[in-house]
């Protein structure tokens, strides 16, 4: 299966789509427990993204392994580093951090990281990820010594999604950190997808079905739910099969 081409049809199609972001260190690593949260997952969402900031050393591994005999969705990793990268995966969003200027998440982890991916059997997806301000110091912020672009500059936020399509990106993704106050910024998604030409990931801090609904209405193409889902895995539950389709 070609994700992206899958993605791509999608926005043309109208179809927009879900993903579960799932951090090896925050589930607990059972086949019993994983089979549970999977079954929810299966009948709601597109995709399974696995990754955190940090994770130790061989949990990706091991949890994409009991992922796959638990789910028939899509595993695409979402790595803080080059270490979370698993060939048993499916694709691997290639990220650069384009709000930052650390140059280790520019660039450097990437370098570390082809090692593993020439050899490997993933589906390299390459992903301008940018960081917003989500009212809450993430992870992200942490550990890349990076800082989030305001939600007041929205033209910056357009500029940076369009530099990382004019330099080969082939999905933005607008990310509002891990627990957020705030979501992206409604007027945010509008303007950088209506300047976009490729697909628009959206994820942090969307814990209901209303902010679901708009991040799609205002453009977003695919939307990530991690931690509502860590925190109430009946949050799938709630949204109408409807809501996205």
């Amino acid at each position: 299966m070609n994700i992206y081409q899958h993605i791509t049809d999608s926005v043309q199609q109208g179809k927009k789509l879900l993903a579960i972001l799932l951090d090896p260190d925050k589930i607990l690593l059972e086949t019993q427990y994983i089979t549970s949260i999977t079954e929810k997952i299966n009948k709601k969402a597109d995709f399974i993204f696995v990754g955190g900031s940090t994770v130790n050393q061989g949990a990706t591994e091991k949890f994409v392994k009991i992922l796959k005999k638990t789910s028939q969705l899509p595993i695409i990793l979402f790595p803080g580093d080059y270490t979370q990268i698993s060939n048993l995966a499916d694709a691997i969003l290639f990220l650069s951090l384009l709000s930052g200027d650390n140059p280790e998440y520019l660039i450097h982890q990437q370098i570390k990281s082809i090692p593993k991916l020439k050899n490997s059997s993933l589906e390299v997806m390459s992903t301008g990820y940018i960081l917003i301000d989500g009212g809450v110091e993430t992870s992200v912020q942490k550990v890349s010594k990076t800082k989030p672009i305001s939600q007041n500059e929205v033209e910056l936020v357009i500029n940076t999604a369009l530099a990382g399509q004019y330099a080969g990106k082939r999905l933005i993704y607008l990310e509002a950190g891990s627990g957020a106050k705030k979501v992206v910024n409604l007027e945010i998604i509008k303007k950088v997808k209506t300047a976009l030409d490729i697909p628009l990931i959206v994820g942090g801090g969307i814990r209901t079905e209303e902010q679901l609904e708009k991040a799609y209405d205002a453009g977003a193409d695919l939307v990530v739910i991690g931690t509502a889902f860590e925190q109430d895995i009946h949050f799938l539950n709630k949204i109408n099969n409807e809501n996205i389709s």
